[in-house]
């Protein structure tokens, strides 16, 4: 841990999907269910997979300014016919059924560890959402996985995307503090590095689990973070919120 400047954090703005909450298992489960009701037998860790690199890829366009801003919710939708599409199942997933499996987006579950640890921090800073997901998701996902947070920001408000500066930039706008006195938590060193060249402090949470147990995420110490947790309680400890 690099104590330095910690002592001035007043806010703790959270990443979400991943770093707070799991989505690897919640779509397994629903992909279980459809593969079961429909008699399908889809791979949907391997879909799940495809899935998240449609999105990213299509957040990273909006982004770049080759096309208009869409919430994270149809990006995701969009991104689901396409599968569809592509796996000759569109005479199999109708368009009701198609939206309550993107809703698998609002009903994620919480790592063990975040609901403790939370609660712990939120005794100490103000804590805060900072999302890419849009703001009804992350508010429904918030309420069903019980998550203790004082605010909720996400970057639909700035109708843009991490790692954009306006999504940090929230932040500061909405949460009343400077830059270096807001830790940026993730699990992704993509979110944390434009926090930091944003002036944020950063504290990275690896989460190995995170695309499922045959994935190898990058979760390796970098010595530019503030902050290096092992957990949200870990995180706790550091930052001596009892």
């Amino acid at each position: 841990m690099n104590a330095n400047g910690l002592a001035d954090i007043k806010a703790i703005t959270f990443d979400v999907q991943g770093t707070c909450v799991d989505f690897y298992q919640p779509i397994l489960r629903a992909g279980a269910a459809i593969n079961e009701t429909k008699g399908l037998d889809i791979d949907w860790a391997a879909l799940s997979t495809e899935w998240r690199e449609l999105y990213r890829a299509s957040m990273n366009a909006v982004i770049a300014g080759h096309r208009g801003w869409l919430r994270v919710d149809r990006i995701y939708r969009e991104a689901l016919d396409k599968l569809v599409e592509t796996r000759s199942l569109s005479d199999r997933l109708d368009d009701a059924e198609r939206d309550e499996l993107n809703n698998v987006w609002t009903r994620l579950d919480a790592w063990p560890d975040v609901v403790e640890g939370l609660t712990r921090l939120r005794r100490h800073y103000l804590t805060s959402t900072l999302s890419n997901a849009g703001m009804a998701s992350v508010i429904a996902l918030v309420r069903n996985a019980g998550l203790p947070f004082d605010a909720v920001l996400t970057a639909e408000l700035a109708r843009s995307y991490k790692p954009a500066p306006a999504v940090y930039q929230l932040a500061v706008d909405y949460l009343g503090y400077r830059p270096d006195q807001i830790l940026m938590v993730a699990c992704h060193k993509y979110d944390l590095k434009a926090a930091r060249a944003f002036g944020m402090k950063t504290a990275f949470v690896p989460r190995a689990l995170e695309f499922g147990p045959e994935a190898a995420p990058d979760i390796s110490p970098e010595s530019w973070f503030d902050v290096y947790a092992t957990s949200f309680i870990d995180l706790a400890e550091q930052l001596q919120a009892v």
